[in-house]
């Protein structure tokens, strides 16, 4: 894929934010000295964390140079590093406090590996909060592969059905960390947000899921995607009683605590 653009990614900041600060505000620390935020795309996320954990050294992790260019702008105070998730970790003898994936890890594959790894990786009494877009059955994505599969775009997009990582669903990930950890918090939202049109919800799109399905495409074939997909996406949608539309976006969030073995 193309490189990401922050740009068009703040755009809707206040929205995306949103489920980050909701998540931020269930981890149970009191404190904080190394705190990580997985993916951390313009640093919206991070500072949330420098904001909350004001002492503690913040490290903000992504592999998009756009994104981080964006972030160090933003936060000049934060250490900010190129390098994928499912490779990560910190320098040997440091371990996290907390680590932080505001909806990033869709994008990595095999969880059911990705997620112990992480928590492994955790300072005793650590925290692993995790939250992840749950849409791929919502209208929003479904059309996404609806379009795909024409004629039209299909040589050049692919296998639509393999464009994102499925998600284990709520209580397979309680499952896989339950055993690892002292505490255990997983819950599902379904956020409403307001978008004024339907090319409003496909602006918001296109700076995250349509991603894979518009990249391979030339700009005349992207054109004519986003025009079909727009038009499927109006009905989909239709005008609420002050005409605006309301984009149905459901979100997992998982928070699971480290024991503490530095008790005697």
């Amino acid at each position: 894929m193309a490189d990401w653009n922050p740009a068009l990614y703040r755009r809707f900041e206040d929205e995306r934010t949103r489920p980050a600060a909701e998540l931020l505000a269930r981890v149970p620390l009191a404190g904080a000295t190394f705190a990580v935020d997985l993916g951390c795309g313009p640093g919206n996320s991070t500072e949330l964390l420098v904001r909350r954990f004001a002492q503690a050294r913040v490290v903000g992790v992504d592999n998009s140079a756009s994104m981080l260019v964006s972030a160090r702008e933003r936060l000049p105070g934060a250490e900010f590093v190129e390098s994928d998730i499912a490779t990560w970790s910190p320098a040997p003898g440091e371990a996290p406090d907390l680590l932080f994936a505001n909806a990033s890890l869709q994008w990595v594959p095999d969880h059911a590996e990705l997620l112990p790894r992480l928590f492994g990786l955790l300072a005793p009494g650590g925290v692993l909060a995790v939250q992840m877009p749950d849409n791929w059955q919502e209208p929003s994505h479904r059309l996404m592969r609806e379009v795909a599969r024409d004629p039209a775009w299909a040589a050049q997009i692919g296998d639509a059905e393999r464009l994102r990582t499925p998600l284990l669903g709520i209580t397979r990930y309680y499952d896989v960390l339950a055993p690892l950890a002292a505490e255990v918090d997983v819950w599902h939202t379904i956020y409403q947000h307001r978008m004024a049109d339907a090319s409003a919800i496909v602006q918001w799109l296109s700076s995250t899921g349509l991603r894979p399905f518009v990249d391979p495409l030339s700009d005349t074939l992207r054109a004519g995607f986003l025009a079909e997909y727009t038009r499927r996406i109006d009905a989909a949608y239709p005008p609420r009683a002050d005409g605006q539309r309301l984009l149905a976006f459901p979100r997992q969030f998982i928070v699971a605590r480290k024991a503490d073995n530095s008790a005697p």
